[in-house]
């Protein structure tokens, strides 16, 4: 321990909004190196470690095949399917000395898209699971949560390659089985909930939550099982109401009412209750 490279600090850290950024910037886990960049000390880098090899052995396990991909990506295969625009600021963009446009990886579709397709020519080749655990960028507009939001970041990311869609549901299935057993593994209180599918699109989207009060993300839940994020939440359609019996709208001039209240009050005046 006389050895270890670590500093703890007393105060907590003037950037720091959440208490898990505190933590483990007091604690010498992390060292900011810029906004939403942040160096992974001796004792940091342990438990990122870990928590790798728990995701890479349920991985493994469900016959994913692990690559990875590089960072600095060519910007083409981004401006085909639209995201070099979508994207917008969030995007880190760069050129070569040769002006060639590139971007620093923010997702990676794109290429396990164009990998898959340059090495597989039969569908007898499918179906096929690929992940990899890498690094992301992404410019967020307000890094100041610590790692949970920073403009870089440690991502694992999956893709299947099936035949047809009951071959799909298999994948999504295994997918969800060997999330479950990794947060059950990392000893998370979470959430699967529904979730929107995004600019992606997709059939279905499901989203693991960790429960946290400083979370980002609300959900809602009922006894019967039902989970979803607030973006995604369904309602039954109420029934329709009769309004054969309210009167025609009227057309009023109010040229002096400057505010809400003044507008309520010449309404009651014009139309008492």
């Amino acid at each position: 321990m006389s050895q270890l490279f670590v500093r703890t600090l007393r105060e907590d850290p003037a950037d720091a909004e959440v208490p898990s950024h505190r933590w483990l910037v007091r604690a010498g886990y992390i060292r900011r190196a810029a906004p939403g960049i942040y160096t992974w000390l001796p004792l940091g880098l342990k438990v990122l470690r870990k928590v790798e090899g728990v995701v890479r052995e349920e991985m493994d396990a469900m016959g994913a095949q692990e690559v990875l991909f590089p960072g600095l990506l060519p910007a083409d295969p981004y401006k085909q399917t639209n995201r070099w625009v979508e994207y917008g600021d969030n995007l880190f963009r760069l050129t070569d000395r040769k002006n060639v446009e590139m971007l620093l990886g923010p997702t990676h579709e794109e290429m396990f898209t164009l990998l898959v397709k340059d090495l597989y020519s039969s569908y007898k080749d499918l179906p096929l699971v690929l992940y990899q655990i890498q690094t992301k960028y992404r410019d967020e507009a307000r890094p100041r949560a610590g790692i949970l939001r920073g403009r870089e970041f440690v991502m694992k990311d999956s893709y299947s390659f099936d035949v047809d869609d009951a071959g799909l549901d298999v994948a999504y299935n295994r997918h969800r089985e060997a999330y479950i057993r990794i947060f059950d593994r990392l000893g998370f209180d979470y959430a699967i909930v529904k979730a929107m599918s995004g600019p992606m699109g997709g059939s279905r989207s499901e989203e693991f939550l960790a429960v946290s009060e400083n979370g980002e993300d609300t959900f809602v839940r009922s006894p019967g099982g039902y989970a979803a994020n607030v973006e995604a939440v369904t309602v039954p359609v109420p029934d329709p109401v009769d309004y054969s019996q309210v009167p025609a709208p009227e057309v009023v001039d109010t040229p002096d009412v400057p505010t809400i209240d003044t507008l309520v009050a010449m309404a009651n005046e014009v139309k008492p209750r």
